[in-house]
């Protein structure tokens, strides 16, 4: 079973999900993937994983790191699941690249390369948005690029966290907005 809380953050509303085992999406509202994978039966009810969430948030929110992180129950295919493990590694504060994330898997399985557009794919489905960091990958060109919530509460998060956004853009056009 699954259940639903939201949160008002700065930059909007969000959806919280969660099952027995921890979070299951955590989504902006009107997002790319805005409840993808969430169970067309579930329950608004505020279940403890939700006031760890919250608190995590709040605390996020007020432009500290967080120490500790609520349960997770990632759901997704092993490739998915890889991907989310090294976004989950990428300190607070530093950003890295679709590219050098394809590195980094082809190294872990012993290939020469690995498509960025296929790492791109699996954060683009990241359910676990803030908390599972994907805003903190950026194109190769220092686009801000591929965030699902929108570049603008990409830019906001990245500003947070304190990165210096002076090397960066903000696409016009493309798909990836």
């Amino acid at each position: 079973m699954q259940y639903t809380s939201t949160y008002q953050s700065p930059v909007g509303e969000i959806l919280l999900a969660a099952d027995e085992i921890g979070l299951t999406g955590l989504w902006f509202e009107g997002e790319k993937f805005y409840a993808l994978s969430l169970d067309p039966v579930h329950t608004r009810k505020e279940v403890p994983v939700f006031s760890e969430a919250k608190r995590w948030l709040d605390i996020y929110f007020s432009g500290r790191e967080p120490d500790f992180m609520p349960p997770l129950h990632m759901i997704g295919s092993p490739f998915q699941m890889e991907v989310w493990a090294l976004l989950q590694k990428i300190p607070y504060g530093q950003t890295t690249t679709y590219g050098e994330l394809a590195g980094q898997i082809a190294g872990q399985r012993g290939l020469r390369r690995m498509s960025a557009q296929a790492v791109g794919g699996a954060v683009g489905h990241n359910e676990l948005s803030i908390l599972v960091p994907c805003h903190r990958v950026v194109g190769a060109s220092g686009s801000l690029t591929g965030y699902a919530g929108g570049v603008n509460k990409k830019h906001f998060l990245l500003t947070l966290e304190g990165v210096d956004m002076t090397a960066f853009t903000i696409p016009t056009k493309g798909t990836a907005l």
